[in-house]
């Protein structure tokens, strides 16, 4: 009898240190941040899309997906490159087709969980 209540004392102490780890959320596709601080960022931030990483080949953001599903995060997207000059041309799949100057770039996003998106826009070709 003792040793089931200390295998329940275990299970709970570990699925207590599991919850508040997050530990539950799945890898991210960037190095730079982990799951916990990703969900730090997007809590406590008062923009729509937070940035999580930026580089020379891309800069990825975090949203929440609201009650109005993943239009709202494609009209944020669509804001945000519109006011970097880009013109929207057209949704293909997960991707959002902008141009610019005759630059072509395609923004992509990905459900990460049940209740967060990843975008991924990628650094403007210099010329």
């Amino acid at each position: 009898m003792k040793k089931l209540g200390i295998l329940v004392a275990l299970f709970a102490l570990g699925a207590i240190i599991i919850y508040s780890n997050k530990f539950y959320y799945p890898s991210l596709p960037i190095d730079s941040i982990t799951p916990k601080e990703a969900i730090r960022k997007i809590n406590t931030t008062s923009d729509e899309l937070a940035e999580l990483s930026k580089d020379h080949d891309a800069t990825w953001y975090i949203t929440a997906i609201s009650t109005m599903g993943i239009q709202k995060v494609d009209a944020d997207i669509q804001q945000l490159m519109e006011n970097e000059g880009w013109v929207f041309l057209e949704k293909e799949g997960s991707g959002l087709i902008f141009e610019k100057n005759g630059e072509r770039m395609i923004v992509t996003t990905e459900m990460w969980t049940k209740q967060y998106v990843l975008i991924q826009v990628p650094a403007p070709i210099q010329q």
